[in-house]
């Protein structure tokens, strides 16, 4: 993995972290209009998709090298004017949760995917191994981990928004 998705994943998540660690039980389970998950259910969501790319990522790992992935535009995830259905395995539960056990499994779903990652033999290069992805077909490894971050901004924008609702 080169410095450049290392970092991503890292920014992000501190963001993410940043922006929920104070929150009171209140906020973590304000819903701002019917349709809207509310940050735990984000948080959630955002573990349970960790869980999905790790699980494709180090499926991806073990296939043989391909020399013609094409490069996705990945990028138009953070563009929140477009929706997305949300598969039922990373669709988040209606249950409360507490800020402590999203921590948790936040922790725990970041410490899976890098223990993958670190894993990994080092001549193997991620942009010549693939994994098919629901939305965008075929992406190699590293865009893998490059959605996985644009994905966490995206549901970033989305906390930040909902707090200010609030505010």
């Amino acid at each position: 993995m080169n410095f450049i998705e290392y970092d991503l994943l890292f920014e992000s998540r501190n963001q993410l972290i940043e922006e929920v660690t104070q929150l009171d039980e209140k906020m973590l389970h304000h819903r701002p209009a019917p349709e809207v998950w509310t940050i735990a259910q984000i948080c959630h969501h955002l573990y349970l998709t960790e869980q999905v790319f790790t699980e494709a990522i180090a499926n991806g790992i073990q296939e043989r090298d391909f020399n013609n992935i094409i490069q996705k535009n990945i990028y138009l995830v953070t563009n929140r004017t477009k929706k997305f259905a949300t598969p039922d395995i990373i669709s988040p539960s209606k249950a409360p949760f507490q800020l402590s056990s999203l921590m948790d499994l936040l922790a725990e779903s970041r410490d899976r995917l890098l223990q993958v990652l670190y894993d990994m033999d080092s001549d193997i290069i991620l942009n010549r191994k693939k994994a098919k992805h629901p939305l965008f077909g075929d992406l190699s490894l590293d865009q893998w981990i490059e959605l996985l971050s644009l994905h966490e901004q995206r549901h970033i924008k989305q906390i930040q928004e909902i707090k200010s609702s609030v505010l």
